[in-house]
């Protein structure tokens, strides 16, 4: 197991990054590396994003060295996403089948947690956000039948999408983490429109299910100084508060949307007309 750090930077600084400098803040990019397992530890709001694929041998984590604590659980909770073919998730002996797109919920004071592939040679993708919890709630299997979907866009816009919330109070509650998974209908490549702040929270965006050839084109920054990243399957963006967050494909995708700060309340965002964008 690795773990990276970054360490979050001011809306002031962005005007004098250059791409690189503003990729190595903002994207996390190698997080799938066959048969390990990659973290990314960010002081934005303590966010950690994590990785892993399983090959032939099982994967395990648990130990807290690299954040402190006795257990990496020991006040953490964890969203694990399944973004690749069937695999297990095993939690202090408690195992869980996990599909593609289904979300498993691992809630404060675990332990040992062993991330395993059905098939080695076709592996599961575990996608994994991980915040600061101050309660113990029951780990939880969230199958995408269970999820909540919302229905978002028009045709006409091209940014149509199904929105799932998974780890949500209304689905399957947490302490402080919110998780869901976003798929664009045929033809659309917008999301999250309009753009949008929200002070009260951070949020991580992984995208997936690109070709190879295609990229995202990530919008961030804050309204009146945007930026962009062009982004690859399986890479990661970082979006703190002061940050507007929108994006448009070259080809189909999907993402897995997390979120964490001072509420959990979904519609506490503060719209940006894109004609107000710089």
């Amino acid at each position: 197991m690795s773990m990276r750090v970054l360490y979050g930077v001011s809306p002031n600084d962005i005007p004098a990054f250059d791409t690189k400098r503003l990729r190595a803040e903002f994207l996390v990019e190698g997080l799938y590396s066959p048969g390990k397992i990659e973290f990314a530890y960010t002081h934005v709001d303590r966010m950690i994003v994590g990785a892993a694929c399983p090959a032939a041998e099982p994967l395990v984590f648990g130990d807290g060295v690299d954040v402190g604590t006795p257990l990496f659980f020991t006040a953490r909770e964890m969203g694990i996403a399944n973004l690749g073919a069937p695999g297990r998730i095993t939690v202090d002996g408690e195992s869980f089948a996990l599909a593609n797109r289904d979300i498993l919920y691992v809630g404060r004071g675990a332990g040992k947690v062993t991330l395993e592939s059905d098939d080695p040679a076709d592996p599961a993708r575990f996608y994994m956000n991980s915040v600061p919890a101050g309660r113990d709630i029951p780990h939880r299997l969230i199958r995408q039948a269970e999820s909540k979907p919302l229905d978002l866009g028009e045709d006409a816009r091209a940014n149509k999408r199904r929105l799932r919330m998974y780890i949500h109070p209304e689905v399957s509650p947490s302490c402080l983490l919110l998780m869901g998974i976003t798929d664009l209908a045929p033809g659309s490549i917008w999301n999250t429109m309009p753009p949008h702040l929200h002070e009260r929270r951070m949020e991580a965006y992984c995208y997936f299910d690109l070709d190879v050839a295609d990229r995202v084109v990530h919008l961030m920054g804050r309204p009146d100084e945007t930026r962009s990243l062009i982004v690859a399957n399986g890479d990661v963006v970082l979006s703190p508060a002061w940050s507007i967050h929108m994006g448009a494909g070259t080809g189909p995708y999907a993402f897995v949307w997390g979120m964490t700060g001072e509420n959990q309340a979904y519609t506490d965002v503060d719209p940006v007309s894109v004609a107000d964008l710089k």
